[in-house]
């Protein structure tokens, strides 16, 4: 940057399934903002991360992974990608080079739905983020596939890295500061997600789902905080939380023999909750069968409002 110059702008994430795009957003934020597991599809939601450095504030919005999936859900997960892209002065699409170095036959129908909804970007400026290049010590092994990607975009800047390594972070966040545009920063400094607390933790219980469930289990399920009381006098925040899940099978696995499972979701998501909110927690979850609810535009909606706050349950539902 010149003259003194300062830099402001928002930034899209977008890719397939699991390419790395939520570990990305983190390893740039230099803290958790978004939750990690190691199966696809698992960001729902936009989320939106601030990072603040000097010259500079970028305002990263973390999608869910483009594909083909049908229903209410999927297409509520493809919305949060288009409402990214309308607002994106910065547009970085995040690869998994190993998949494509062992599978180039993937390639380009895995990058389809994404030329299709870049487009030329209207002028914007977008990078390719060749992800997860720790995993080959010899990198003459990644040139195909970068020279394939550089025919793809050839307007756009070509960055390989490994988000997990944090292994061109640094660098990243200096091309970005040089490609976003001028302006002031726009959110206080101390702040590093518009998101409330109470959307937050109803991801970080989800992280918890994903990470301890199999198969299709954690798909089919779904957070909603019902209840938000803060006991100042105490210091004590207790959280009401039902798990939705579609099948009355599901709803066993999740709580498992005993009550086994439940009670291991419940203490680690405690755990990071903990990390989030300053004083002690109680966290109360409950498992309740709701059919088809991913086909349930009315209730896909009420989540939404209840976890960003909509729907106030307590001083903090807003957060």
């Amino acid at each position: 940057m010149n003259n003194g110059e300062h830099k402001f702008g928002w930034v899209a994430l977008m890719g397939p399934p699991n390419a790395g795009k939520s570990t990305l957003l983190n390893a740039l934020m230099g803290q958790k903002v978004t939750i990690v597991t190691p199966k696809p599809q698992t960001t729902r939601n936009q989320i939106v991360g601030i990072l603040t450095e000097p010259g500079m504030q970028a305002v990263f919005m973390d999608t869910p992974g483009l594909s083909q999936g049908r229903g209410s859900l999927s297409k509520s997960m493809m919305q949060a990608v288009y409402e990214s892209l309308r607002q994106a002065d910065v547009i970085v699409t995040v690869l998994d080079s190993h998949t494509y170095i062992l599978h180039p036959e993937f390639l380009e129908k895995d990058l389809a739905p994404i030329v299709d909804t870049l487009g030329d970007g209207d002028g914007r400026p977008q990078i390719v983020v060749a992800n997860k290049v720790d995993l080959y010590g010899d990198k003459s092994r990644m040139l195909p596939f970068l020279t394939e990607l550089g025919r793809i975009w050839p307007s756009a800047e070509i960055f390989p890295m490994s988000a997990l390594q944090k292994d061109g972070v640094a660098e990243l966040k200096t091309l970005l500061a040089e490609r976003l545009p001028e302006g002031a920063a726009q959110f206080p400094e101390e702040q590093i997600s518009t998101l409330p607390v109470r959307f937050m933790v109803s991801e970080i219980i989800r992280e918890k789902l994903f990470l301890y469930l199999h198969e299709e289990v954690p798909y089919c399920t779904a957070v909603d905080i019902e209840k938000w009381d803060e006991n100042e006098k105490a210091g004590m925040t207790t959280i009401y939380a039902t798990i939705y899940v579609t099948r009355p099978m599901h709803k066993a696995m999740v709580i498992g023999r005993g009550g086994a499972m439940i009670k291991k979701i419940g203490s680690e998501a405690r755990q990071d909750i903990l990390k989030l909110i300053d004083g002690k927690v109680r966290l109360e979850l409950w498992v309740k069968v709701r059919d088809h609810w991913t086909e349930d535009t009315g209730f896909l909606h009420e989540l939404e409002m209840n976890s960003l706050g909509g729907i106030v349950n307590g001083p903090g539902a807003g957060k």
